[in-house]
């Protein structure tokens, strides 16, 4: 059944109204005009407003049609999310088109307003505004679809944040690992194209850029499926500190409907909690290499993969554009944040003029619509890496069965990644073991400062490695490595990997830090206790759990790293990274696959152990598994 919906929405995505309106009106071949794609921006480039209009109607009513329809035959999250799916796929790969289609932009937009009205009215909003500030209508797509996840986290955390634990283990799976396991999932080869190929009749692969095709929708859904938990678990925190519930019934009692209470009432509190975690998503979708690597664009590739292309090329005389380019991306990022902050600062005077004017009223969305999408987020994530695992077992997998023919183990068995593993948790233990004591003491430290100097100590502590885009510095931390006489290694590895890991491991602690119960320290102190029997007798068994899914984070993010192990140990240091990014362009798909799976077991079984050792401890203590978090 799941495989009819998907067949029928595809069908109907596949609909050409571009071509149709062009042929009605009299403007030819519209694959002969422009970029040569079937969209709306297309058709309007033939001078035709009421074509391109009819176009863009057209085009987004076939995504909102086949949403409706899902709905209203199925009802079941994982039918609705997969016609919306494919009927957009349908449009961007129409059958009898040769499967040359459009970008899907209207039809997206046309899914995201039957999944959610809300989320398609301000993902609409957003991309009009882009395209009217820029000019631009790809990038305006782009941005409208990056905001995606955020507005995808902000509703689902309004359905019960309990949830948001559910995507933490997600979180724990490091970038290169999601990008390979998507890459086997949504290649022309993968899993995805092997069960639709009996419906399809294909033979053999399709011959479509589905991986490192030109526009980079791969690393987009990659970067998607990513940052969504960051962002879900980042507002459930912010949240927690809000009196959502009560703003809500307010709103609701002052006349106000769900995009009014949410645009007027806690948007405007909310965002500031969590501007520095959308910019830190947002500096890393612009500087990001690894999952550019595997996901992105080859020709041209991405501005951070050629910058990081010409500081590893073997001519000095390509250093000089190096660095350029290493400055041009740090202004760009700055850029970009001060473009997000012009933003929030004219929805923010938007917001007070339209509570100035006093309208009451509005649309009440069912936000339980949104549900699904999450975790479907979640499950396309999962199954990727599910599909790491099995290939990593393969032995004969043939086009185009669903499952192979026969398993084994002898990529596990013959493959030479021992001397890797054994590297990455060295660097990973030892990162640790440095950098969750240090973390410790700065909170210990900053506690004892007045407020006006706390938050300028940790704010930049904290959040100027993880904006910073790490090629440009990386270089520095190499050449100062030099200077000082340390040649390429472990230890300066390990160096570079304090850099990212300790001001994550302090991140994870700073809210429970902040949230611990300061009348317990105070009746300490009161029976006389000194500030370290405070530290160590009180704070850290009160922070045990947050500890622990610091150290969880943090040895995710060591095993993660690769332009630090890549620059900074000259080549040298192979770690379990290093060798999936490489191994992702060749053909065995077996080492790729142990490669990948190595690298999303690690942390996820550091992250069950971080979930199961406050539970040992405190298995007497009913009141001390409470979570801190």
């Amino acid at each position: 059944a799941l495989g009819l919906y998907g067949l029928a929405a595809y069908l109907i995505g596949a609909i050409p109204f571009g071509l149709v309106m062009a042929k009605v009106f009299g403007l030819g071949d519209i694959r002969t005009i422009g970029s040569g794609n079937i969209g709306a921006t297309n058709v309007l480039r033939t001078g035709n407003k009421i074509a391109a209009a009819l176009t863009l109607l057209l085009d987004s009513g076939k995504g909102l049609f086949v949403v409706i329809i899902a709905r209203y035959l199925s009802g079941d999250g994982n039918v609705i999310a997969i016609a919306g799916l494919f009927s957009m796929a349908g449009h961007c790969y129409p059958v009898w088109l040769g499967f040359r289609g459009g970008k899907g932009v209207a039809t997206g937009l046309g899914v995201f307003l039957g999944l959610n009205p809300l989320i398609g009215a301000l993902i609409c909003l957003i991309w009009l505004a882009s395209a009217f500030l820029f000019r631009f209508s790809s990038l305006a797509a782009i941005i409208s679809y990056l905001s995606a996840p955020l507005l995808f986290a902000l509703i689902f955390v309004t359905q019960g944040g309990g949830e948001s634990r559910i995507l933490a283990p997600l979180l724990a799976i490091p970038h290169a690992a999601i990008a390979l396991g998507l890459a086997f999932l949504i290649a022309p080869s993968g899993w995805i194209m092997r069960a639709l190929a009996p419906l399809l009749g294909f033979h053999r692969p399709p011959d479509l850029a589905l991986v490192n095709d030109p526009a980079g929708f791969a690393l987009i859904l990659g970067l998607v499926i990513k940052e969504t938990p960051f962002l879900v678990i980042a507002i459930a925190s912010a949240m927690a500190q809000l009196p959502v519930i009560r703003t809500r019934q307010i709103g609701a009692s002052l006349g106000y409907g769900t995009l009014r209470i949410w645009a007027l009432l806690i948007l405007p509190q909310l965002y500031p909690l969590i501007r520095m975690p959308v910019m830190v998503v947002l500096a890393y979708g612009l500087s990001v290499v690894d999952m550019a690597l595997i996901l992105g664009p080859n020709a041209p590739p991405t501005f951070a993969v050629l910058i990081t292309r010409l500081f590893i090329a073997p001519d000095l005389t390509l250093l000089l554009p190096a660095f350029a380019g290493a400055m041009v991306q740090i202004a760009l990022i700055a850029l970009a944040c001060l473009g997000l902050w012009l933003c929030e600062r004219g929805f923010m005077r938007l917001a007070k003029a339209e509570a100035r004017m006093g309208r009451r009223g509005g649309t009440r969305i069912p936000l339980s619509w949104i549900r699904p999408l999450p975790r479907g987020i979640m499950g396309l994530g999962l199954i990727g890496v599910a599909g790491l695992l099995l290939w990593s077992i393969t032995w004969r997998w043939v086009w185009p069965d669903v499952f192979p023919q026969s398993l084994s183990l002898g990529a596990w068995q013959g493959g030479d990644w021992r001397a890797p593993l054994q590297t990455s948790l060295k660097i990973a233990v030892i990162s640790l073991i440095i950098a969750t004591p240090l973390a410790l003491l700065t909170l210990e430290a900053v506690d004892h400062l007045p407020n006006k100097l706390a938050k300028p100590i940790l704010l930049p502590l904290i959040y100027t490695p993880l904006v910073m885009p790490q090629i440009g510095f990386l270089y520095g931390v190499n050449l100062a490595a030099l200077k000082l006489g340390i040649t390429a290694g472990v230890a300066p590895v390990i160096w570079a990997h304090l850099l990212f890991v300790y001001p994550y491991i302090l991140l994870m602690l700073h809210d429970p830090w902040r949230a611990m119960d300061r009348r317990v320290l105070k009746m300490a102190a009161a029976l006389g206790a000194g500030p370290w029997r405070q530290f160590f007798a009180l704070k850290l068994p009160l922070m045990l759990r947050a500890i622990m899914v610091a150290i969880a984070v943090g040895f995710a993010v060591s095993i993660a790293q690769y332009l630090p192990t890549l620059f900074v140990g000259g080549g040298r240091v192979t770690t379990i990274t290093t060798e999936a990014v490489t191994l992702a362009s060749g053909g065995d798909r077996r080492i790729t696959g142990v490669y990948g799976s190595l690298q999303a077991a690690l942390p996820l079984l550091v992250y069950l152990l971080a979930f199961l050792t406050p539970r040992y401890v405190w298995r007497n203590r009913r009141a001390m598994q409470a979570r801190v978090t």
